[in-house]
């Protein structure tokens, strides 16, 4: 099923979705943790840019199986490649959470640009925090996987084929 498209490897195809959509969810989580007032406008976006990522991961390593079978083992690059939904699973999780907190907070009247003194407004604001900085961590690593699956992917692609010195 996911092995070719108008003779074309899938794999191909799905890995620059991929490699084009995850780092943006990357970029766009870090800058919605950092600067709240663009979770409002950008969160949902994000939102939907990690779920796609995430999504199209399993279609990705599915279709390298089946590249697999026609071009040889890729060694590293598809242990690498299998562990991506799990550095994108908690980016997609932090970021939707994030957005989250940050509609609740606005629905309930206490806006995070508000200086509201609540019993429960300190509580939120901690909680929003945390959320805040575990997405930026889950941001970071599942940028450096994006680079060493990607890294990992060209060399099997083409280190052989072209060399530094021609």
């Amino acid at each position: 099923m996911f092995d070719l498209i108008n003779g074309l490897p899938v794999h191909a195809l799905v890995v620059h979705a991929v490699v084009v959509l995850l780092p943006l969810a990357c970029l766009g989580t870090l800058a919605i943790a950092v600067k709240p007032a663009w979770r409002r406008r950008y969160g949902v976006l994000v939102v939907a840019c990690a779920a796609a990522a995430t999504v199209l991961i399993p279609v990705a390593t599915s279709s390298g199986e089946a590249l697999e079978h026609r071009v040889g083992n890729p060694g590293e690059h598809a242990e690498l490649g299998d562990q991506l939904i799990w550095f994108a699973i908690p980016l997609l999780v932090t970021c939707a959470a994030l957005v989250w907190l940050d509609r609740r907070a606005r629905a309930s009247g206490h806006d995070s640009a508000d200086r509201v003194d609540t019993p429960a407004d300190p509580k939120r604001r901690t909680l929003t925090m945390a959320v805040a900085v575990l997405a930026a961590v889950a941001s970071l690593a599942t940028s450096v996987q994006v680079y060493r699956v990607g890294d990992s992917g060209a060399r099997a692609a083409w280190g052989n084929r072209v060399s530094a010195g021609s």
